[in-house]
Parts: C-alpha cells; sequence; structure tokens
C-alpha cells in the first residue's frame, strides 16, 4: 500500500485510490520502447563502428545497435551516425586517428564478429582512445627492462570471447557495461532488468492482471504470473532470482515470493488488514513490509528463514512504503504523522527516527541511492507531482521531471537512472530520468499501460 496522491489521511482511502489506479485498461502483449525525449545532444560524441563479420547468412541480432543503443540510453554519451563516420575499421591497425578527431570524436568502438560453426561466433572488440593515439602516435616502441616492446596505451580495452547465437544480446549489453564503465569509472547497468505490471481489458482477458519482467530496454519481455485481481509492489531478491509482490487473488492483500526461473511461490503473509509493499534487504535474508494487523499501517521486518516477525515502527498515522538503505542499517519510509506525507529515516539498530523531507507540499516512495547520497522520491509542489532528489548532506532538493502525476521511482543499480511511473497523452506509461536531470525518456506502449517498476540488481 502506498498513501494516496491526493494526500488523503484515511487507510481506506488511501487503499482504494491504489486499486482504482491498477485497473486501467490494457490490451495484452504491450512492449516496451524507449524513446528519449531529451538530453542526447549535450552527452559525450563516441563512435560504435559496425563490427565486420565474417560468415555465412545473417547475424541472430546487430551487435554494434545493441551497443550503441545502450550507450545513447545511459545519457552520457551520443553515439554518431553511420553516415557521419569517416571509415568504417574494424581493428586499431585500420583506425585513421587524425580522420576521427577532425569529427570531434575522441573515443572509437572497432570490433569483428567471425563465424565457427556448430551456432558459435568469435567475437573481438577493441575500445581506441583517438586523442591519445594522435598524441603517442598509436602504437609505439618503448623500452622496458632493457627492451624495445611495442605499447599500445591508447587502447582503453580490448575482449575476445567465443558466444552461441542465443548470447548475442546479453554479450552486446556486456560490451556496453565494459565500455561505459572504462569511460566513466561507473559500474554500467545495461545487463539488467525491469519488473512491472500490466493490466489488461477485463472484457478481452479473463486473467487482466500480468507481473512481467524484460531487459531494462524492453527486449525480452516475459509475463511472469497473471491473474484474476491486481498485482503490486514488485521487489527484487538482491540476487536477482526471486521478486515479492503484493496479490489480491484471494481477495484480500498478501504478499508472495516467487522465483522468476522456476516459477515457484510461496505465500510469505495472510494476516488481517493490509499486507504490502515488501522490500528485500540487502542480504536477501529479511523482508520489510507493511502489515496493519495490530491496528494502524506499522513497518515490520520478517526474518525469512525463521518467518519471525519484527515491529519496526509505533505510531498512529499511516507508515508504510519501507525502503532499505545500501547496508542494511536503516529503513526510509513514508508516513504522515506530521499531518501530510513525508519522508522518514528509522534507524534499525537504535529505533530512533528522524524526518528527512521538508520541500515542497509532500513527499513519498523515498529511496536512497546506491552511495548513500541521495534520496529520490515523489515531490507534490502546487499540486504537481514530480520526481525529485534530494542531497541527504545539504538537504537541497532538485526536481528532476515535468512529466504529469509521477509516481513509484525505482532507482538502477549503478544510481545513473531512474525508472518512474507517469501519465502520457492520457496514457499510463514508464519514463527514465537520470540522476542529474538531464537525460529523459518515454517507455511508451502501442496498445496498454503499465505501472509500479522496479529496477533489478546488477545481474552478473
Amino acid at each position: 500500500m502506498s498513501l494516496s496522491l491526493n494526500g488523503l489521511s484515511l487507510i481506506t482511502k488511501a487503499f482504494i485510490c491504489v486499486i482504482v489506479s491498477l485497473m486501467s485498461s490494457m490490451t495484452a502483449h504491450a512492449k516496451l520502447e524507449i524513446i528519449i525525449t531529451e538530453g542526447v545532444n549535450s552527452a559525450k560524441p563516441i563512435a560504435v563502428v559496425p563490427f565486420k563479420y565474417s560468415g555465412q547468412g545473417s547475424l541472430p541480432e546487430n551487435l554494434t545497435e545493441i551497443v550503441a543503443n545502450d550507450l545513447r540510453r545511459s545519457g552520457k554519451f551520443n553515439p554518431i551516425a553511420l553516415n557521419e563516420m569517416p571509415q568504417f575499421p574494424s581493428a586499431d591497425s585500420e583506425v585513421d586517428y587524425k580522420a576521427w578527431q577532425d569529427k570531434g570524436i575522441d573515443t572509437v568502438l572497432v570490433g569483428n564478429i567471425v563465424e565457427l560453426g556448430n551456432d558459435q561466433f568469435q567475437i573481438n572488440f577493441e575500445l581506441v582512445d583517438v586523442l591519445r593515439a594522435q598524441v603517442t602516435g598509436g602504437a609505439a616502441k618503448q623500452l622496458q627492462d632493457g627492451q624495445l616492446i611495442l605499447s599500445k596505451d591508447h587502447i582503453v580495452e580490448a575482449r575476445e570471447k567465443i558466444i552461441r547465437d542465443q548470447d548475442f544480446r546479453q554479450y552486446g549489453h556486456i560490451i556496453s557495461d565494459i565500455v561505459y564503465e572504462k569511460l566513466t569509472g561507473e559500474r554500467g547497468a545495461f545487463l539488467t532488468r525491469i519488473a512491472y505490471v500490466i493490466v489488461r481489458d477485463r472484457e478481452t482477458s479473463r486473467l487482466p492482471f500480468q507481473l512481467v519482467i524484460a531487459d531494462y530496454d524492453g527486449a525480452n519481455e516475459i509475463s511472469v504470473l497473471s491473474s484474476d485481481e491486481p498485482l503490486m509492489s514488485p521487489s527484487w531478491s538482491p540476487d536477482g532470482n526471486k521478486l515479492a509482490y503484493v496479490s489480491f487473488e484471494n481477495k484480500r492483500s498478501q504478499i508472495y515470493i516467487q522465483d522468476i526461473y522456476t516459477t515457484r511461490r510461496t505465500r510469505i503473509t495472510d494476516f488481517p488488514g493490509i499486507n504490502s509493499a515488501p522490500a528485500f534487504s540487502p542480504d536477501g535474508k529479511s523482508l520489510a513490509m507493511v502489515l496493519s494487523k495490530d491496528g494502524n499501517p506499522e513497518l515490520y521486518i520478517m526474518n525469512l528463514e525463521s518467518r519471525k516477525l519484527r515491529r519496526i515502527t509505533r505510531n498512529r498515522a499511516i507508515d508504510t512504503e519501507p525502503s532499505w538503505a545500501a547496508d542494511g542499517k536503516s529503513l526510509t519510509f513514508t508516513s504522515d504523522r506530521g499531518g501530510k506525507p513525508q519522508i522518514y529515516r528509522v534507524n534499525l539498530e537504535t529505533g530512533s527516527t528522524r524526518r528527512i523531507t521538508f520541500d515542497g507540499e509532500m513527499n513519498l516512495g523515498g529511496t536512497i541511492t546506491p552511495d548513500n547520497s541521495q534520496l529520490v522520491v515523489v515531490n507534490r509542489t502546487d499540486g504537481n507531482y514530480h520526481i525529485a532528489r534530494q542531497d541527504l548532506t545539504s538537504g537541497d532538493m532538485m526536481v528532476l521531471t515535468k512529466t504529469y502525476l509521477d509516481e513509484s521511482p525505482s532507482i538502477a543499480p549503478n544510481g545513473s537512472m531512474i525508472i518512474y511511473s507517469t501519465l502520457h497523452e492520457g496514457k499510463q506509461v514508464l519514463s527514465l530520468v537520470s540522476l542529474d536531470g538531464r537525460f529523459k525518456a518515454l517507455l511508451p506502449v502501442s496498445d496498454g499501460q503499465v505501472k509500479s517498476p522496479s529496477w533489478s540488481p546488477f545481474l552478473l
């Protein structure tokens, strides 16, 4: 359960608001597709040259296109178009450094793919620092231990890998992660997934509610569960193998954990009243949740092995939306104990609780970034709900979005991007915004609506 976006204080009204919003109609088999709306032109130019292919027939996937799209969607890079490339080298030895530098390109990714037979392919790639190559003259002889050796300091990274045909998309994301980390010093998050809720039209579907997972870019969409009653609040286990979520399939809220590979599911709670907002601890051993079995909605933590419950908050207000700090020592949560919903933080060792948001009319859905420096929230100011981030040291808050009725923010595991639910042209869609607010993208579907996104942890 989450607090109503209209700031209603009654538990019943807050609960009904969530259910009603989930019952928007949707046509089956909606597929996400990222459409960038802002921020590419200010990103760093880079060249992802089409990998040279030696083999029979066509490739299973366009590896170069996957990498270029990943880097573009990161908000930090702007791969140049093919018609702007001065040449099409497949190895560093073929790169005309001056030609690329004249184009204003400092970094070039080149590679080749060789078909080996038996559905196997050898992939080689090199990430070339053109500027450094110009300074050093490319591969140069250097004296080391009294001997002349060939130095290639301008090659930032070089890899070789044999993969099967079904692994092209995954390896494309791996290449993107390598390039991103080498050039930014920050781990890439392209080999990740997102979970979200789809709601279909009851008139056309017997099971209108779906819990779905897909690659971060919307590819490889898989339905994990279909139900005739609402599903909400998916939360990933830290190993990326399980999802916790809320189901109303038995006409009341219950928390389940489901293995996404075996599909085996276990009911975790069936207490009277509200069972909602599950969130795995960073070590995967516990689950934070909201229960109203003792009266008001309060925060609890369950040890998943013993099923023993520990009550965390005791207040007459609505406490909801728990989110773990990366070190597992505290929870942030939403509470209207001060009148209107704001974000609070509770120390799990001492039990001490303090309010941490003050800007705007209310703040909801707080999550702390992996580096523990920023708090991402839904901020309401002048009646508008936008995604915002607050510096946890200075307390300064910055609104990141201009979309309409933003909610349910989830942060990429490297802290670079936020996925959230919003309204676009009257439809519920997912959207992306970078943590600095410069890059923005929509993930619309042509035939339905989606919401409640949850970004997975790193998968490798």
